[in-house]
């Protein structure tokens, strides 16, 4: 069962070693970042599950990791392990931060959430939000990373469920599939609780595009309605 979930952007200028000496560009992201991933640690969990863009493959256990070498700094996250996409290293990372020790699953599919679980959602939105942007500007980037922001916001795993994966791909937002895994992971917690649904406190904590790409801190508390 999902008691907790929070959704964090992974841009690898997040980690400060990374980005030296633009390190305070990111500095509110950040902050956030270690704010909403402190308080699923300190849920205490049975397990966190990481949950991120990527190639398709077996979901991995706190074993796995992964490293910054590709951008020139000696740093490891997670496992002893190698080969977590950047998505999953980056939630790694931020677990590190976080000083969770306990079980992790790190997943790019559906993974099994049996037991307490909470859940880290990796997740970057559209690199074409302005002409400055990695993708440059795709007028249907701004409001598809908006409607997002408000679900995330609002709780609506209804939007989140429906995510237009193929939309998605084609506005560069990584973070698409495994939103749309959260909302229907969700979706389908709250049918087999109570047909009433469930309580879902949500609470958007960023919301911003640095050089035309859209990030989002958020945490959602989950409760069974009485």
């Amino acid at each position: 069962m999902i008691v907790a979930a929070a959704v964090c952007p992974h841009p690898p200028m997040l980690v400060p070693e990374v980005a030296a000496g633009a390190a305070s560009e990111l500095d509110d992201v950040r902050q956030a970042c270690d704010e909403v991933v402190g308080a699923l640690v300190a849920l205490r969990p049975d397990r966190i599950v990481v949950l991120g863009s990527g190639a398709a493959g077996d979901d991995r256990d706190e074993s796995a990791g992964g490293g910054f070498e590709a951008y020139g700094v000696e740093l490891h996250a997670g496992g002893e392990g190698e080969g977590l996409p950047l998505s999953l290293t980056i939630g790694a990372w931020l677990l590190d931060r976080a000083g969770w020790e306990g079980p992790r699953t790190y997943s790019t599919g559906v993974p099994d959430i049996g037991g307490s679980v909470a859940v880290l959602v990796m997740a970057d939105g559209s690199v074409k939000r302005t002409v400055a942007a990695p993708g440059y500007l795709d007028e249907r980037a701004e409001p598809f990373d908006s409607a997002i922001a408000s679900a995330l916001g609002t709780g609506d795993i209804s939007v989140l469920a429906a995510l237009d994966v193929a939309l998605g791909d084609e506005l560069g937002a990584a973070g698409t599939r495994p939103l749309r895994t959260l909302g229907e992971l969700v979706s389908a917690q709250i049918r087999s609780q109570t047909h009433e649904g469930a309580d879902i406190r949500a609470n958007l904590r960023v919301d911003v595009a640095p050089l035309g790409v859209g990030y989002w801190v958020a945490d959602w508390q989950l409760a069974p309605i009485a």
